[in-house]
Protein backbone atom coordinates (compact mmCIF):
# COMPACT_ATOMS: atom_id res chain seq x y z
CA UNK A 1 0.00 0.00 0.00
CA UNK A 2 1.75 3.51 -1.06
CA UNK A 3 1.33 6.27 1.18
CA UNK A 4 -1.96 7.80 -0.97
CA UNK A 5 -3.66 4.93 0.03
CA UNK A 6 -2.43 4.78 3.62
CA UNK A 7 -3.38 9.00 3.60
CA UNK A 8 -6.43 7.70 2.00
CA UNK A 9 -7.52 5.10 4.45
CA UNK A 10 -6.96 7.07 6.91
CA UNK A 11 -9.74 9.85 5.78
CA UNK A 12 -12.18 7.77 5.85
CA UNK A 13 -11.85 6.43 8.75
CA UNK A 14 -12.51 10.05 9.70
CA UNK A 15 -15.71 9.89 7.75
CA UNK A 16 -17.92 8.63 10.06
CA UNK A 17 -19.17 10.83 12.83
CA UNK A 18 -19.97 8.48 15.62
CA UNK A 19 -16.29 7.61 14.31
CA UNK A 20 -15.18 11.13 15.08
CA UNK A 21 -17.23 11.94 18.14
CA UNK A 22 -15.15 8.68 19.71
CA UNK A 23 -12.15 10.02 18.78
CA UNK A 24 -12.50 13.61 19.97
CA UNK A 25 -13.77 12.38 23.10
CA UNK A 26 -10.56 9.94 23.59
CA UNK A 27 -8.82 13.42 22.12
CA UNK A 28 -9.82 15.14 25.20
CA UNK A 29 -10.17 12.60 28.08
CA UNK A 30 -7.25 10.74 26.99
CA UNK A 31 -8.77 7.14 28.25
CA UNK A 32 -12.11 6.04 28.38
CA UNK A 33 -13.97 2.59 28.57
CA UNK A 34 -16.89 1.24 26.12
CA UNK A 35 -19.37 2.69 27.97
CA UNK A 36 -17.99 5.67 29.55
CA UNK A 37 -17.22 6.69 25.46
CA UNK A 38 -21.07 5.85 24.79
CA UNK A 39 -22.09 8.22 26.98
CA UNK A 40 -19.95 10.75 26.53
CA UNK A 41 -20.96 10.64 22.67
CA UNK A 42 -24.70 9.84 23.13
CA UNK A 43 -24.44 6.58 21.49
CA UNK A 44 -25.35 2.84 21.58
CA UNK A 45 -22.59 0.86 23.42
CA UNK A 46 -22.86 -1.75 20.47
CA UNK A 47 -22.04 1.29 18.19
CA UNK A 48 -19.34 2.19 19.67
CA UNK A 49 -17.93 -0.88 20.38
CA UNK A 50 -18.22 -1.66 16.71
CA UNK A 51 -16.38 2.09 16.10
CA UNK A 52 -13.84 0.88 18.46
CA UNK A 53 -13.05 -2.18 17.18
CA UNK A 54 -12.50 -0.82 13.79
CA UNK A 55 -10.50 2.28 14.89
CA UNK A 56 -8.14 -0.51 17.07
CA UNK A 57 -7.73 -2.59 13.91
CA UNK A 58 -6.52 0.40 11.64
CA UNK A 59 -4.27 0.97 14.48
CA UNK A 60 -5.96 4.35 15.25
CA UNK A 61 -6.29 3.05 18.92
CA UNK A 62 -5.11 0.78 21.37
CA UNK A 63 -7.08 -1.09 24.52
CA UNK A 64 -5.49 -1.60 27.21
CA UNK A 65 -7.70 -4.45 29.55
CA UNK A 66 -8.15 -3.94 33.51
CA UNK A 67 -10.32 -6.50 34.94
CA UNK A 68 -13.50 -7.18 32.68
CA UNK A 69 -13.33 -3.50 31.04
CA UNK A 70 -11.10 -2.77 27.98
CA UNK A 71 -9.70 1.33 28.32
CA UNK A 72 -9.13 3.08 25.06
CA UNK A 73 -6.80 5.71 24.24
CA UNK A 74 -5.19 7.10 20.93
CA UNK A 75 -3.04 5.32 19.64
CA UNK A 76 -0.26 8.16 19.68
CA UNK A 77 0.79 11.78 18.58
CA UNK A 78 -0.02 11.53 15.13
CA UNK A 79 -3.52 10.61 15.75
CA UNK A 80 -3.79 13.36 18.46
CA UNK A 81 -2.00 15.69 16.26
CA UNK A 82 -4.62 15.00 12.95
CA UNK A 83 -7.59 15.51 15.31
CA UNK A 84 -6.36 18.94 16.64
CA UNK A 85 -5.96 19.87 13.53
CA UNK A 86 -9.29 18.23 11.55
CA UNK A 87 -11.09 20.11 14.73
CA UNK A 88 -9.28 23.50 13.99
CA UNK A 89 -10.18 23.03 10.59
CA UNK A 90 -13.58 22.55 11.02
CA UNK A 91 -14.18 25.30 13.31
CA UNK A 92 -12.18 27.73 10.93
CA UNK A 93 -14.72 27.13 8.27
CA UNK A 94 -18.01 27.34 10.55
CA UNK A 95 -16.12 31.00 11.80
CA UNK A 96 -15.69 31.88 8.03
CA UNK A 97 -19.46 30.73 6.87
CA UNK A 98 -21.14 32.78 9.50
CA UNK A 99 -18.67 35.90 8.87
Amino acid sequence: MDETDEMARAFRLLGDPTRVRLLLALHDAGELCVHDLAEATRTAESTASQALRLLRASGVVVGRRQGRHVHYSLSDDHVRTLLGVARDHARHGAAAATA
